[in-house]
């Protein structure tokens, strides 16, 4: 806990199995409440060292996509009664040290939503990401931020902290259950109206590090594109849709298990 906030880490996992274990040493276990796993149908060992670690696993029967993963792990982290809810992927892509800052952001009031950016900072190249994602992060951030009325210095991140409230808010149903998940949530939080901190996260490019392919960039990239034109035609009464229309998360069921504690 902290400030007697309860905090949840939340784990998005497909084929995490090989980096699993050191991104899970790394977590504040200190002031870290729980820590909860969900696998995305992986076909490689993750739910065996999800197990071996004495995680709360949950298991998707079939792949059901990263957006999928989220809803499960933001439903499960809530039924939890978590007060702060941070995603870590278990790829050690993000450093899972960044927790405590993170969550003190909100616990503490000033924020409902934190990011961690690796834009901020000058370690973007330096710590692997190819440049053609480079250029492409800060083409869309730009376009975003004239679009969203907002200034981040980055939309793309995978490592973010949640107030309960936002998660309980946010209409998460209505999102994709793809890669374009995580914008869709950025936008709603910005319509919604909520605070949004960034911190400086350096990055990590290596071999075992999920990353999206070329082809699905600018699939990615078109659905980020389509989302900030979707806010932006709702700003201006010109249109209508139901990922801005309700703060009702209406979660249902998900076709999943729970493997082990």
């Amino acid at each position: 806990m902290l400030n007697g906030k309860k905090i949840v880490i939340v784990m998005p996992a497909y084929n995490a199995a090989k980096t699993l274990q050191q991104t899970y040493h790394e977590i504040p276990l200190d002031v870290v409440d729980d820590v909860l796993l969900v696998d995305d149908g992986s076909s490689d060992q993750t739910v065996a060292v999800s197990r071996e670690l004495g995680l709360t696993t949950f298991l998707h029967r079939n792949n059901m996509g990263y957006g999928r993963n989220q809803k499960t792990c933001y439903r499960e982290a809530l039924r939890r009664r978590a007060d702060i809810v941070i995603m870590v992927h278990p790829d050690y892509q993000y450093s899972p040290k960044l927790i405590v800052p993170m969550a003190g952001m909100i616990a503490y009031g000033d924020y409902d939503v934190v990011l961690a950016s690796r834009i901020l900072g000058s370690g973007a190249l330096e710590g692997g990401m190819p440049l053609y994602k480079y250029i492409s992060n800060r083409i869309l951030t730009a376009i975003q931020n004239i679009l969203l009325n907002y200034k981040l210095s980055e939309y793309h991140t995978g490592y973010r902290a949640f107030s309960r409230k936002v998660l309980e808010s946010l209409p998460l149903e209505e999102n994709t259950d793809d890669f374009v998940f995580d914008n869709e949530m950025l936008a709603q939080v910005i319509y919604f109206g909520y605070r949004i901190g960034e911190i400086s996260c350096p990055t990590r490019y290596f071999a075992e590090a999920s990353s999206i392919n070329f082809g699905r960039s600018v699939k990615y990239g078109l659905g980020v594109l389509a989302t900030s034109m979707k806010f932006r035609l709702q700003k201006m009464g010109l249109g209508r849709f139901r990922l801005f229309d309700s703060r009702d998360t209406g979660f249902v069921a998900d076709y999943y298990e729970q493997v082990t504690k």
